[in-house]
C-alpha cells in the first residue's frame, strides 16, 4: 500500500522543506508555484500552469461534505512559500486557528501551517471542524497531484534507477512516490529521502490518505467499533486513534482466543505494514505521537528522531514512575505489535537484516505470521549464536534489548495472556512491572505459591527460551536489579553479560554474600533453565557435539515434545560418570559443565527436572516440613525405603552419582572446604573424583579442624550409604562381581559387608582353599568394616537393637567416635538379653581383629606407630600388651588396653590367642563350666579361673601354660583383670582395700591387702578367691608381684640358673629361707614368712580337695625335706612288713598242701 493506494509509511516529522525541494527545480517553477491561482501541488491549476509545469492537470476531486462559505466550498489551492499565491492561513474557515495556534513567521508556509495545525492536540486550542475538513480536503489534493510525481523523479533520479521496481511504475498514477515510500530504507540519496520524509508526513496524518487502507479494514472498523469514538477523545484531524483502535483489536485478537474479535487477514497485514513503515519516527504512529508527546520531552529530549531512536528511548523508560498511562499504554501497543512482525521494529530490522538472510530465518515456504513474529526471529538468530556462527554486534544489541523487553512485560506474549491468566489473576495481579509478574508465575511453577495449569508452565518455558536470560542475566531485568549488589561483590571477576554470571550466582547460594531477593530471583529462573539444557549457553556450547552424538538432539531452535524436560541433561550426566570399559564417555569439556550444573542442582530439588516430576508425592507425604536449604533431598534419602518406586529410582540413581562425585553436594563442599584444604586437596583437584574425596573426609571427620556442619553432613552420608551398596562408589566398583556371584539379591551394604566378610574369614580358616573373594575386594572390604565401626548408626541391626538402652544409658553421649558403642560396653551387665548379645558379638569380632575396634585404633594410633609398625592387624591388641608397661606407652593408650584386658578375662572366647592355645584343656579341664554357658553370654571368667587352678596343679599343655601365666601375671598387678575376684570381693575391696583400689595405677597392692586382710574376709566365695590367688602365686613368683619386687634382688643372687615356672624359683627362694648359711634381703625374709603363714592358714581352711593338690601342698611346704622322709620311711616299713608277711603266707600255704 503506499500513497493514493499503496503508501503505508513514514519517516521524520513535517517540515518547510518541500517547498525548498520545489524551489530548486528552476526560478521560472518557483515563480509558477508562487504566481496567482497558486503552482503548489494540492492547488487547482489553470491550463497554462499545468503546460508551465509540464504536467497535465488531472481532474479535480469532488469534495463531498464541504463546509458552507465559498473559501471552504470550493477546491482550496496551495501557495508557495512566499507570493501572492493561495494561502491556508489566509482561508477564512482557519484564520482564526492560525492566528490562535502557529507562529507568525509560518503563515507564508502552507506546510508549515500544516504541521503546525495537525500538531495541535490541546483541548483549549481545539480546531474548528470547518478548517479541519479544509486540511484535509487539501492534503487529499497533494497527494493526488502528478506534481509531486515529477518533482519525485527529478530528486530521486538515482533512487529511481537503482531500484527497479520503482523505475517500472506507471506515470501518471502516483504509485512512483508509493513505491519509493516502501523502499525508503534504501533510499541514500539525502534529498530524495527528504522529499520522501515529508511525503509520508502528509500521508500517515490520516489512514484514510492511504489508499487501500479503508477499502482493507472498513469491515472491521465497523467490527470493532472504531470509528465511532468520539472526536473529543481523538485528534479530529488525523484518523491515528482509528488505527490505534484496530492495533489494539489486532493485539486483542492474539490475546483473547475469541472469534469475535477477529480481524481480517487484509486489515491484518494493512496494520503492520503501517505500523512497519512508520518505524523510524514516532511522528508518524499519530496515535502514540500525541499520547507521548510530554514524556519525549521529559525522557528524550535529546534523542534526535529518526531509526526508530524515540521509540527505543521511550520503551527504556516505559516503567518509569514519572511515565504517563496514555503513553505506557500506546508503548505496550506498540511492543505487541513487533512482538507479531518484528519489521515493526526500523532498528531491528535495518540491524539484523543481513544476519536473517545469512541464517535463513526468512524460509519462503513458511506462512508470514510464524515468521514475522519477534519469538521466531530471536530464536532462529539465538540457534546460530549458540552455534558459534558470527552474529553481527549491532543485531546483538537489537536482540537483547528486545529479550529483554519481553522479560520486563509479559502482556508482551500472547500465549502468557492466554495460558496463564487464571495464575495472574489469583496470585500476581498488580505486579505487572520491570518483570515482577513473570517471576511471579515462576514461583507459582515452582510450587511456592500454588498450582498452575500445564499451559501457563509450557508458555513460560517458551518465553524463557525466546529470551534467553541464560545467555545474559541482564535480560531479566528483576533478577538484575535484586542480584546487583552479590554481582558486584561475588561476581566483580566476571565481564558484565557474561553467562557465567548465573553460574557465578549459583556457587554463593545460600552463602552470606548472597541475599533474600536474589536468591528467589535467581531460583525462579533456574527452575526454568535446568528444564532444558539448551538455555545454559556454556553447557550448549561444550555438549552440543556430544547431545547430538549419544542423545540424538535436535537443533538450538527445535523442540520435540516426546523428549520429557530435563530428558537430554540424564542422557549426558548418564554418559559423564561412565567408565572406560563402558565406552561413549563424554568429551572433557563437557563432562566438566555437566559436574557444574550438577553441584548447582544439588542445592534445591525443584532444580532436578526428573526428581520433582517423580517425587512429588513423596516430597509432600515426607518432607513437607523440611524447608530448609538442601533438606528435601536429605529427606528423600532418608526414606528411601518408603518412596515410591520411580522416586526411589531417582533418589537412588542421584545418591550413586553423589558417591562417585561427592562434590555434586555443593552445600557439605562448602561446609568442609577448611578440612578439603588442609587434609584433602590433593583429591580434591582431581576432574574425577571416584569416590576419592569422601572417603578422605571419612577418614579424617574426626581431626580437631573439622567442623559440626561438615562432620554431620559426612556422617549424613555414610549413614545414607548403609541403605545400598551401590551408594558406596570405591566399594561397588570393586566388589561388584563378587556381590553378584557370592551374595546376590542382597541390596543393603551392611548386608553385603557380612555376606562377603564371612566368606572372606570362611576361606581364611580352611588353610589352603583359594578365596573366593577377590583382592581388589577383600581391600575395599576392609576399609567399609573400618568405617562401620566408628558410628553404631553405621550398624543398623545392632542400632536398633540397642536404641532403647541407648536412651536409657548413653542419652548425653555423641555418637561419633564409637562413643556409643563404647558406652553400651561399660554398661553391658545392664543392657537387655538381645543387645547384650549383640554387644557380645561385637566385641568377640573386635577381639579377633583389633583393627576393627575403633576406639582402641584412635586411642592408641601413635602407639601403634611406636611399638607395633610391622605387626599383623590381627595381632595390634597383643603386640600393644607386651608393650604396656613400657615407660613410654601413653597413659591414654595403656587405660585403654587396660580395659581391653577386662574384656578379654571375662571370657575366654573373647581371647582368640588363648582360645587356640587352650582348645584342648578348656573341654578337657572345665567342661562343667560349658555345660552351664549360654551362648552370647560371658562367663564371667569362669573358664580362666578354672585354667589358673589347673596351671596351679601345673597340668596344663605347654601352650595353654604360657597364655594363662601371662594372665596370671597380669591380674596379679590389677585385680580388676580377675573378674571372679572382682565380683566375689567387691564389698571387701571397697571397705578393707578402699585406699589401694582408688591408687591411679594398680601394682598388685589391692591383691597383696587381700591376703594380708584374709582372717577378716567373712564372705566365702571371695574367701575361696583369695585362697586361690595365694594356692597360683605357690607355682610361680611372678604370679606375685609384691613377693617377686621384694625378693628380685635374691632370685639373682641365688636362684638365676633356675629357670622360672613350675614353682622352681619359689622352692629355691623358701631353700634359700631355710639354709643359715645364706642371707636374704629382710623384705624378702619377711615377705616369704608372711607367705608361709597364709600358705598354712589356707593349708587349714582350704584342704586339699585331690592328690594333686596334697602333692603340691607338700611340695610346697617349709617342712617339704622332713615330710618327704617321714612318707619315704612309711613307705619302706610298710614295704618290709609286706615282705615279711608275704613268706609267712606262703609257708602256711605249703604246709596245708603236704597235709
Amino acid at each position: 500500500m503506499a500513497a493514493c493506494g499503496r503508501v503505508r509509511a513514514g519517516s521524520r516529522g513535517p517540515g518547510p522543506f518541500l517547498i525548498l525541494l520545489l524551489l530548486a527545480l528552476g526560478p521560472a517553477r518557483a515563480e509558477q508555484g508562487a504566481g496567482a491561482g497558486g503552482g503548489f501541488p494540492g492547488a487547482p491549476l489553470q491550463p497554462q500552469q499545468a503546460a508551465g509545469l509540464g504536467a497535465q492537470q488531472p481532474p479535480q476531486p469532488v469534495l463531498a461534505g464541504a463546509a458552507p462559505g465559498g473559501g471552504v466550498g470550493r477546491p482550496p489551492r496551495a501557495g508557495g512559500s512566499s507570493g501572492g499565491g493561495w494561502k491556508l492561513a489566509d482561508e477564512p474557515a482557519c484564520r482564526e486557528d492560525v492566528t490562535r495556534v502557529c507562529p507568525k513567521h509560518s503563515w507564508a508556509n502552507n506546510l508549515a501551517v500544516l504541521e503546525c495545525l495537525q500538531d495541535v492536540r490541546e483541548t483549549d486550542n481545539e480546531i474548528s471542524s470547518d478548517c479541519n475538513h479544509l486540511l484535509w480536503n487539501y492534503k487529499l489534493n497533494l497527494t493526488t497531484d502528478p506534481k509531486f510525481e515529477s518533482v519525485a523523479r527529478e530528486v530521486c533520479k538515482t533512487t529511481i534507477s537503482e531500484i527497479k521496481e520503482c523505475a517500472d511504475e506507471i506515470d501518471g498514477k502516483g504509485y512512483l512516490v508509493s513505491c519509493l515510500v516502501d523502499h525508503r530504507g534504501n533510499i541514500t540519496e539525502y534529498q530524495c529521502h527528504q522529499y520522501i520524509t515529508k511525503m509520508t508526513a502528509i500521508i500517515f496524518s490520516d489512514y484514510r490518505l492511504i489508499c487501500g487502507f479503508m477499502d482493507d479494514c472498513r469491515t472491521d472498523i465497523n467490527n470493532l467499533k472504531c470509528g465511532s469514538i468520539r472526536p473529543a477523545e481523538k485528534d479530529a484531524h488525523s484518523q491515528g486513534e482509528v488505527v490505534a483502535c484496530l492495533e489494539k483489536g489486532l493485539v486483542k485478537e492474539a490475546e483473547e482466543n475469541d472469534p469475535r474479535m477477529t480481524v481480517s487477514d487484509q486489515c491484518k497485514k494493512a496494520i503492520l505494514r503501517v505500523a512497519e513503515l512508520s518505524s523510524d519516527d514516532f511522528h508518524l504512529d499519530r496515535h502514540l505521537y500525541f499520547a507521548c508527546r510530554d514524556d519525549r520531552e521529559r525522557f528524550c529530549e535529546n534523542t534526535q528522531a529518526g531509526e526508530g531512536r524515540v521509540y527505543k528511548c521511550l520503551f527504556n523508560h516505559k516503567f518509569e514512575d514519572a511515565m504517563s498511562e496514555k503513553c505506557r499504554d500506546a508503548l505496550t501497543t506498540r511492543q505487541k505489535l513487533i512482538a507479531q512482525d518484528y519489521k515493526v521494529s526500523y532498528s531491528l530490522a535495518k540491524s539484523c537484516k543481513s544476519d536473517l538472510k545469512k541464517y535463513r530465518c526468512n524460509v519462503e515456504n513458511l506462512p508470514r505470521s510464524r515468521e514475522a513474529r519477534l519469538s521466531y526471529l530471536l530464536m532462529c538468530l539465538e540457534s546460530a549464536v549458540h552455534r558459534g556462527r558470527q552474529v553481527s554486534s549491532e543485531c546483538q544489541g537489537e536482540m537483547l534489548d528486545y529479550r529483554r523487553m519481553l522479560m520486563e512485560d509479559f502482556s508482551l506474549s500472547p500465549e502468557i495472556i492466554l495460558g496463564c491468566r487464571s495464575e495472574i489473576e489469583h496470585h500476581c495481579s498488580g505486579l505487572h512491572r520491570k518483570g515482577r509478574t513473570l517471576h511471579c508465575l515462576m514461583k507459582v511453577v515452582r510450587g511456592e505459591k500454588g498450582n498452575v495449569g500445564a499451559n501457563c508452565q509450557q508458555s513460560l518455558q517458551t518465553l524463557i527460551q525466546e529470551a534467553d536470560p541464560g545467555a545474559d542475566y541482564r535480560i531479566d531485568r528483576a533478577l538484575n536489579e535484586a542480584c546487583e549488589s552479590v554481582i558486584q561483590t561475588a561476581c566483580k571477576h566476571i565481564r558484565a553479560g557474561d553467562p557465567m554470571i548465573l553460574s557465578c550466582l549459583m556457587e554463593h547460594l545460600y552463602t552470606e554474600k548472597m541475599v533474600e531477593e536474589c536468591e528467589h530471583r535467581l531460583l525462579e529462573l533456574q527452575y526454568f533453565i535446568s528444564r532444558d539444557w539448551k538455555l545454559d549457553p556454556v553447557l550448549y556450547r561444550k555438549c552440543q557435539g556430544d547431545a547430538s552424538r549419544l542423545c540424538h538432539t535436535h537443533g538450538w531452535n527445535e523442540t520435540s515434545e516426546m523428549i520429557p524436560p530435563g530428558a537430554i541433561f540424564s542422557c549426558l550426566y548418564r554418559h559423564a560418570y561412565r567408565t572406560e570399559e563402558q565406552g561413549r564417555r563424554l568429551s572433557r569439556e563437557c563432562r566438566a559443565e555437566v559436574q557444574r550444573i550438577l553441584h548447582q542442582r544439588a542445592l534445591d530439588v525443584k532444580l532436578d527436572p526428573a526428581l520433582q516430576d517423580k517425587c512429588m508425592i513423596d516430597l509432600g507425604k515426607w518432607c513437607s516440613e523440611k524447608t530448609e536449604t538442601g533438606q528435601e533431598l536429605e529427606c528423600l534419602q532418608d526414606h528411601l525405603d518408603d518412596l515410591v518406586a520411580d522416586c526411589k529410582d531417582i533418589v537412588g540413581n542421584l545418591t550413586e552419582l553423589e558417591s562417585e562425585d561427592i562434590q555434586i553436594e555443593a552445600l557439605l563442599m562448602r561446609a568442609c572446604e577448611p578440612i578439603i584444604q588442609t587434609f584433602c586437596h590433593e583429591v580434591a583437584d582431581n576432574q574425577i573424583d571416584s569416590g576419592d574425596l569422601m572417603e578422605c573426609l571419612i577418614q579424617n571427620k574426626h581431626q580437631k579442624e573439622m567442623n559440626e556442619k561438615c562432620a554431620v553432613g559426612v556422617t549424613h552420608f555414610q549413614l545414607l550409604q548403609m541403605k545400598d551398596f551401590r551408594f558406596s562408589y570405591k566399594f561397588k566398583m570393586a566388589c561388584k562381581e563378587d556381590v553378584l556371584k557370592l551374595c546376590a539379591n542382597i541390596k543393603k551394604k551392611v548386608d553385603v559387608v557380612i555376606c562377603l566378610s564371612t566368606t572372606v574369614r570362611n576361606d581364611t580358616l580352611q588353610d589352603g582353599k583359594e578365596h573366593r573373594v577377590s583382592m581388589k575386594c577383600r581391600k575395599q572390604l576392609r576399609v567399609e568394616e573400618l568405617e562401620m565401626t566408628e558410628d553404631i548408626r553405621l550398624e543398623p541391626d545392632l542400632y536398633e537393637t540397642c536404641k532403647n538402652d541407648i536412651k536409657s544409658y548413653c542419652q548425653n553421649v555423641p555418637y561419633g567416635n564409637a562413643q556409643i558403642i563404647e558406652c553400651l560396653k561399660e554398661n553391658k551387665k545392664q543392657l537387655n538379653t538381645r543387645c547384650h548379645q549383640k554387644v557380645f558379638r561385637l566385641q568377640e569380632t573386635e577381639m579377633m581383629d583389633p583393627e576393627l575396634d575403633y576406639t582402641l585404633m584412635r586411642v592408641c594410633k601413635q602407639m601403634i606407630k611406636r611399638f607395633c609398625p610391622e605387626a599383623d592387624a590381627k595381632n595390634m591388641l597383643q603386640c600393644l600388651k607386651q608393650n604396656k608397661n613400657s615407660e613410654l606407652m601413653d597413659p591414654k593408650c595403656k587405660q585403654m588396653i587396660t580395659k581391653r584386658q577386662i574384656t578379654q578375662n571375662t571370657d575366654y572366647r573373647l581371647n582368640p590367642v588363648l582360645r587356640k592355645a587352650c582348645k584342648a584343656d578348656i573341654p578337657k579341664f572345665c567342661q562343667s563350666i560349658l555345660n552351664k554357658a549360654k551362648d552370647d553370654s560371658e562367663l564371667e571368667g569362669q573358664v580362666i579361673s578354672c585354667l589358673k587352678l589347673k596351671y596351679a596343679d601345673q597340668r596344663l599343655s605347654p601352650d595353654c601354660e604360657d597364655q594363662i601365666r601371662v594372665i596370671i601375671e597380669e591380674s596379679a598387678l590389677d585385680y580388676r583383670l580377675d573378674p571372679q575376684l572382682q565380683m566375689h570381693c567387691s564389698d571387701e575391696i571397697s571397705t578393707l582395700c578402699a585406699e589401694e583400689a582408688a591408687a591411679q595405677e594398680q601394682t598388685g597392692q589391692v591383691e597383696e591387702c587381700l591376703k594380708v586382710n584374709l582372717l577378716k574376709i567373712k564372705a566365702d566365695m571371695c574367701k575361696k578367691e583369695v585362697l586361690n590367688m595365694l594356692k597360683e602365686s605357690k607355682a610361680d613368683i611372678f604370679v606375685d608381684p609384691v613377693l617377686h619386687t621384694a625378693c628380685a634382688l635374691d632370685i639373682k643372687h641365688h636362684c638365676a640358673a633356675i629357670p622360672p615356672g613350675r614353682g622352681r624359683q619359689m622352692s629355691c627362694l623358701m631353700e634359700a629361707l631355710e639354709d643359715k648359711r645364706v642371707r636374704l634381703q629382710p623384705e624378702c625374709k619377711k615377705r616369704l614368712n608372711d607367705r608361709i603363714e597364709m600358705w598354712s592358714y589356707a593349708a587349714k581352711v582350704a584342704p586339699a580337695e585331690g592328690f594333686s593338690d596334697l602333692a603340691m601342698q607338700v611340695l610346697t611346704s617349709p617342712s617339704k625335706n622332713y615330710i618327704l622322709s617321714v612318707i619315704s620311711m612309711g613307705i619302706c616299713i610298710l614295704f618290709l612288713v609286706g615282705l615279711m608277711c608275704g613268706r609267712i603266707t606262703k609257708r602256711v600255704t605249703r604246709e596245708l598242701k603236704d597235709r
